[in-house]
């Protein structure tokens, strides 16, 4: 009888902690709080510590600092944070979300998959600013949205608006946008970016509008000015041809195959005009991807820059506006980061990371690496992740200043002006960018709403990318170009 009791005892003790943990884990009742937070404490995700790490509910498919929070996207769902402390603001079913506007303006356009339509929320609140029933696709920038309705698959509209703006700022007309419902940011024609392991694709952030957009319609590319919405352009390829749209130019890139080898030439030309600016034969931009010279992917490069490979084997960064050669790698080396402002290369002896401006010969910044080192350029910080230790490092651009030093196996998710997400799993964390390293560069636009078309060719500094004019009109040349 007494064992009877014993156990009786001992089950509703059991059955009375197993009430609590499940209350405790639900957030309905917590009587421990304290002694909770140990046991639900997972391990710092870097040494020194983050800010603030927070557990979200799956593996984020893209996070973006936007404004004064930050915007995860996961597989079913959006989800907004502070900035300053990781509290969980708001969260929304969706099944694909996108940050367009600046700093001053951020808005997040979530929609759902074969469904039309989007939503502009706010990234504060989670509130809809603006609704949409319509749309098949949506393009985010950090100073216009783009969107595109389709009344039959070959009667397309592409609208265009601020951020946060209540009637579109043009229209366009399109014979198609593609087939199928596309949701956002499907790709455009041209350039594809450098990738780092351990850094995500789009670390950096919605970037500015180009001069000039190239959408692929039935085997054509369309041109859109993206200032008034004229579309200057509708080109067919050649059998042997690609066209990417770079730096304000319509780019012919044939490739022919002779003697088991693949031989380019590059042909630019004025959009409005038609007329050719300039060209360039042997340089490879990588978009073939076999000896049967059979042009599958878009140019490699960043904003108005293409990276090329030349027949002696090194690489080369080129100014798609003008053709000039920006930066000639030496044999051996290899760039691991470009962006219009500098090229970051993993020197011939595989010890070194050097950020080099281009259009110049001035190194802006040197530190020892190891032969795996990756890296990514962003308006704020130029990221180096490395492995032996493994680390992340953030850099002032300009100057190769420490930002922040990290001993972690965490991949860089986002950068804003004054920190970066970085994340493991589940698991998400937010560093602060030392005072002591000096302050970080502003972004293009200082404060990211310049109008659309104002972004100039490689080799102009961050201040000049939104003041010179597509064709740097409103500019000086630059002095000091390299060219051969």
């Amino acid at each position: 009888m007494c064992g009877v009791a014993k156990g009786s005892v001992r089950g509703g003790l059991l059955l009375g902690l197993v009430a609590v943990v499940a209350l405790a884990a639900t957030g309905v009742w917590n009587p421990f709080p304290k002694l909770w937070d140990w046991v639900d404490r997972s391990d710092p995700i870097s040494e020194p510590d983050v800010v603030w790490q927070q557990r979200i509910g799956g593996t984020p498919r893209s996070v973006t600092i936007a404004g004064d929070t930050v915007v995860v996207e996961q597989r079913t769902r959006v989800e907004a944070r502070s900035l300053a402390t990781g509290a969980q603001l708001w969260e929304r079913k969706a099944d694909w979300a996108a940050v367009a506007g600046g700093d001053g303006d951020p808005v997040v356009a979530v929609g759902k998959l074969l469904v039309k339509g989007y939503e502009l929320l706010d990234p504060a609140t989670g509130a809809t600013r603006r609704r949409d029933g319509d749309a098949v696709a949506v393009w985010t920038y950090r100073n216009l949205l783009l969107d595109a309705h389709c009344t039959e698959a070959t009667d397309c509209t592409l609208s265009a608006w601020d951020p946060r703006g209540t009637a579109p700022l043009w229209t366009a007309f399109l014979p198609g946008v593609s087939s199928g419902l596309l949701a956002d940011n499907p790709g455009l024609r041209g350039t594809r970016r450098l990738t780092a392991t351990r850094v995500d694709d789009g670390v950096a952030g919605p970037e500015a509008v180009p001069p000039l957009l190239g959408f692929p319609v039935d085997g054509r590319v369309h041109v859109v000015d993206t200032a008034t919405g004229r579309v200057l352009q509708n080109v067919e390829p050649e059998r042997d041809e690609r066209l990417s749209v770079v730096g304000g130019r319509m780019l012919r890139i044939a490739a022919r195959s002779q003697d088991g080898s693949c031989y380019f030439a590059i042909s630019a030309r004025d959009p409005a005009t038609g007329q050719e600016t300039w060209q360039r034969a042997g340089i490879n931009l990588r978009t073939a991807d076999s000896a049967g010279c059979v042009q599958r992917e878009d140019p490699q490069g960043a904003r108005n820059v293409l990276i090329g490979v030349a027949p002696d084997g090194r690489e080369a960064v080129i100014d798609g506006y003008d053709g000039r050669l920006l930066w000639v790698g030496e044999r051996d080396t290899k760039l691991i980061a470009v962006d219009d402002r500098y090229a970051v290369f993993r020197t011939a002896d595989k010890r070194s990371v050097v950020s080099r401006e281009l259009g110049t010969d001035r190194v802006r910044w040197t530190r020892p690496a190891s032969g795996k080192v990756t890296a990514a350029l962003t308006p704020y910080a130029a990221v180096v992740a490395d492995e032996k230790p493994s680390r992340l490092v953030a850099l002032d651009p300009r100057t190769g200043r420490e930002l922040a030093v990290l001993r972690t196996s965490a991949n860089a998710l986002a950068v804003g002006s004054q920190g970066m997400i970085i994340g493991e799993g589940r698991e998400i964390g937010y560093v602060r960018f030392g005072a002591s390293a000096g302050n970080p560069a502003p972004p293009p636009g200082n404060g990211g709403t310049p109008r659309p078309g104002g972004t100039g060719p490689g080799g102009s500094t961050p201040s000049d990318d939104d003041t010179c004019g597509p064709k740097r009109e409103n500019c000086p040349d630059p002095v000091g170009g390299k060219d051969g």
